[in-house]
């Protein structure tokens, strides 16, 4: 097998056992080696396409799936070209054609003769493979799905042109790697070096869900709207009391947005110093990306907001245009103020320009969003709709007078405690 002469697609994740299967593909026959340990060695490689089948949810034929996975996720000059805007122009194109060309030989490769020379039938047990989990913990079904589709399609290919026209058509519509595969991210740090990793599991929820708030939602919405098609739009400051929906809100865009290219990276409070790390890494990126900042705030002798201020607006690097900072917050101002800070005037000749300082963050916010706790009226409303979406029947009546006292004991009136008094009755 040719996988030596790969150019686009070479040191890939997981691709010792390529080099592994090629090795047996090249060697089977071979006098020369030990036929058992060829053998053991064949078996090894199962149990690591079985491995890799268990923690990503495989099935159907392991040996494409596994051959799309490495394609999947292989970020090379010809991938990342293509996610999202697809089919490109150059010569690239004739070099990409040179290693399809490859790894059409490995997916119609003929098992047989190997099986047979090593006498070990039971690698064929591997091409219907049924998973008995239905989905792995590294990919949700969902991301499971679309690698062993598009494993059926590619393994149906007549020849490299059309297995090329198959992947790009992958890469245009939902990526390349783990920026194309999922939605979310979070910030790790691994041997000092800044990771972006990705959150397999995340709440899919709709604006529909959060009762009320329409013109938060749709002031939310256009600014996303905007930002996705590559119109001007604004970094979103949503803030007001607690359980309002707020974040609630941000993941609705990003499950509604992503197959626009929207992606989202949380980032905590105390990551704000590896900002500039985080964008480096997406900013040449054909996705949105979201850096969200849930529930923020900053006590006075805090001073990450000054990393913050400086990555929105006033630093030398102007912030790349496929990056916004949506963050939600229960103060309108951000940075905690008392009035001591009035009082202190002759504590600091230039008490103004230091007010001013910590004030300018939320100017630096384009967009601010008010979400405000419901009145007794809105708060009724918000549960007869929630208990009519799940199938509660019990009289109105008795179901406010419920709601009003679990209420009054469980955070006061809000669409949070609303969900919660509804789960509490779904689970009587």
């Amino acid at each position: 097998m040719r996988t030596n002469e790969l150019m686009l697609y070479k040191h890939m994740e997981q691709e010792s056992i390529l080099d592994d299967m090629t090795f047996l593909m090249d060697n089977y026959d071979n006098a020369y080696y030990n036929k058992e340990d060829l053998k053991s060695l064949l078996f090894e490689c199962m149990n690591a396409l079985l491995e890799l089948a268990a923690s990503h949810g495989f099935e159907g034929n392991l040996w494409h799936t596994y051959l799309t996975y490495l394609l999947a996720n292989h970020e090379n000059a010809y991938s990342t070209a293509c996610e999202i805007v697809g089919e490109i122009e150059g010569s690239i194109n004739e070099v990409a054609l040179h290693d399809f060309e490859i790894f059409k030989e490995l997916f119609d490769y003929d098992f047989q003769k190997l099986e047979n020379a090593l006498e070990a039938s039971c690698f064929s047990v591997l091409f219907g493979y049924k998973n008995p989990k239905g989905q792995g913990k590294v990919y949700n079904k969902r991301i499971r799905d679309r690698i062993c589709d598009l494993s059926v399609h590619l393994g149906k290919a007549q020849d490299a042109a059309e297995f090329k026209k198959v992947l790009t058509n992958f890469y245009k519509e939902f990526g390349v790697g783990k920026f194309g595969l999922h939605k979310a991210f979070r910030v790790e740090r691994k041997d000092g070096e800044v990771d972006i990793v990705p959150i397999t599991k995340i709440a899919h929820v709709n604006l529909d869900d959060l009762v009320g708030y329409e013109i938060a939602k749709q002031k939310l919405t256009d600014n996303t709207r905007a930002f996705v098609e590559g119109k001007r739009a604004n970094n979103c400051l949503l803030y007001g009391d607690a359980g309002t929906g707020k974040s609630t809100s941000i993941k609705a865009v990003l499950n509604q947005y992503y197959d626009q290219g929207l992606r989202m990276i949380e980032v905590y409070k105390h990551q704000f110093q590896d900002l500039n790390d985080v964008i480096a890494k997406i900013k040449d990126r054909n996705y949105k990306f979201i850096i969200y900042m849930d529930d923020l705030s900053f006590e006075e002798f805090e001073i990450e907001y000054k990393y913050l201020k400086a990555v929105i607006e006033g630093g030398l690097e102007k912030k790349p245009e496929n990056v916004l900072i949506y963050a939600t917050s229960n103060r309108r101002h951000l940075v905690r103020e008392k009035f001591s800070d009035k009082e202190e005037r002759d504590d600091d000749l230039h008490k103004n320009d230091t007010v001013q300082e910590k004030l300018s963050l939320v100017a630096r916010f384009g967009v601010s969003i008010y979400f405000g706790k419901p009145d007794k009226r809105q708060f009724q409303d918000i549960v007869k709709m929630l208990a009519a979406r799940n199938g509660i029947e019990m009289p109105q009546e008795k179901l406010l007078l419920d709601a009003n006292k679990w209420e009054l004991s469980h955070g006061g009136l809000s669409g949070r405690t609303a969900q919660q008094f509804i789960d509490y009755l779904l689970g009587k």
